[in-house]
């Protein structure tokens, strides 16, 4: 395996590299900090560690919807199971690790709550308001350049304004796809003109691997929650034996683990990856994640009990949403909104309240945000706009705060 260390160095992104200028571009340039010790990636990795949708993500779904055991996966711990994978490969390839971990821990960062159901809800409720799909990747680069915020050395709010590697990685960390081979694309795109997540490669060798490691990150980690909360049957799990049986020492007794999983595919990748050939499995690993991929199919994303909370999910985000957009009223909704209004804040405190500072935040007609100097993206006098920010903000809730939202709508009090 020795042989196979450092193979991508001289692909990796560095300042002596082709793809370097165009990798750490910013749309602006970045306020300074005195003394930094950063790289630019690395400074990246800080800002998208601080920010509150990283924060949240620790309340929302990976697979399993608000769950009360407290060892079952969220978000928050499938993005730092990436994060280790992507080091792991790109310390072992010589690829930049900095950049490899900023793209990492940003990639998921718009994720709709209940995971994959509420992304598909949302999408449903974009495609029928604002004729354009909604789906997680394109979400994260939209919370990542136009939402999230840090405080600068004034204290005002401004956007995180990453740089176009860890951004381009981001929207196209997709590891639903099932590639044979995987390289990086030679050209800069516009990211935010991508209809899908598939469309094309990661400007970046460093992306590349994020996309893969998303993939092995969450395949093992889904079979042990599932164990854990004993959804699988024993006839599922001796199928689930017999599968990794093939790919370790023979007369080895097998415990299911994640941990063991990850190692089959992650060394295995290494063994078979090279600049030539691309980011790949041998032929029978890559059938074997594919097979892995089909159990948890059938055996976990599609049961009685996962399908029974889709629907509670739908009625929860679809019950906020028409809630929220019953309060338009053009130029007046900031007014009926504010928290003078003691009816609305009687009823839906947490919800309005959220909402309101939310729209404060993000919209141009608005004389009260001297201190934001981040992006107003909203025109309020706009029905269109008003519709897009209720998504954008239902998009970066917490499993746990929709279902406040939801408990404050559907109670009498």
């Amino acid at each position: 395996m020795s042989a196979h260390k450092f193979v991508f160095a001289d692909e990796a992104i560095a300042p002596t590299k082709p793809k370097w200028q165009d990798s750490i571009r910013r749309e602006t340039n970045l306020y300074p900090r005195p003394n930094d010790i950063r790289s630019d990636f690395n400074r990246d990795y800080t800002r998208l560690l601080h920010s509150m949708a990283f924060r949240r993500l620790k309340h929302k779904t990976q697979v399993f919807f608000a769950t009360e055991n407290d060892h079952i996966c969220t978000r928050m711990e499938h993005v730092n199971h990436v994060c280790s994978i992507s080091y792991t490969l790109c310390s072992a390839f010589g690829l930049n690790t900095e950049l490899a971990m900023a793209i990492a821990i940003g990639h998921d960062v718009g994720h709709a709550p209940f995971g994959h159901a509420g992304e598909t809800i949302l999408n449903r409720l974009s495609e029928e308001y604002l004729l354009k799909t909604f789906w997680h990747e394109k979400n994260s680069l939209h919370y990542v350049d136009n939402i999230e915020t840090l405080k600068d050395e004034e204290a005002n709010e401004k956007n995180l304004n990453l740089t176009y590697a860890v951004r381009d990685g981001i929207v196209l960390h997709c590891g639903e796809v099932d590639e044979a081979s995987l390289k990086p694309r030679d050209t800069i795109i516009n990211l935010n003109a991508l209809e899908k997540s598939s469309e094309v490669s990661p400007f970046t060798w460093e992306g590349c691997v994020v996309k893969i490691s998303d993939k092995i990150s969450y395949i093992g980690r889904d079979i042990e929650d599932a164990i854990t909360l004993k959804l699988l049957s024993s006839g599922s799990i001796k199928e689930l034996i017999a599968l990794i049986k093939k790919h370790v020492s023979t007369g080895t007794r097998i415990k299911i683990a994640n941990t063991l999983i990850m190692h089959i595919l992650i060394t295995d990748l290494f063994q078979h990856s090279n600049p030539i050939d691309g980011l790949k499995f041998s032929d029978e690993c890559y059938k074997f994640l594919v097979e892995i991929k089909d159990f948890n199919y059938r055996n976990i994303y599609s049961t009685t009990k996962i399908d029974a909370y889709k629907r509670h999910a739908n009625n929860v985000l679809s019950t906020i949403f028409d809630t929220l957009l019953s309060f338009y009223r053009k130029e007046n909704t900031m007014q009926d909104l504010s928290p003078k209004n003691e009816l609305i804040y009687h009823y839906f405190p947490s919800m309005c309240e959220h909402f309101y500072y939310f729209l404060l935040k993000y919209s141009s007609n608005i004389e009260s945000r001297s201190h934001f100097k981040n992006k107003a993206i909203y025109n309020l006098s706009s029905r269109k706009d008003y519709i897009m920010a209720i998504i954008d903000f239902i998009s970066g809730m917490t499993d746990n705060f929709a279902l406040r939202c939801f408990r404050e709508i559907i109670s009498f009090v």
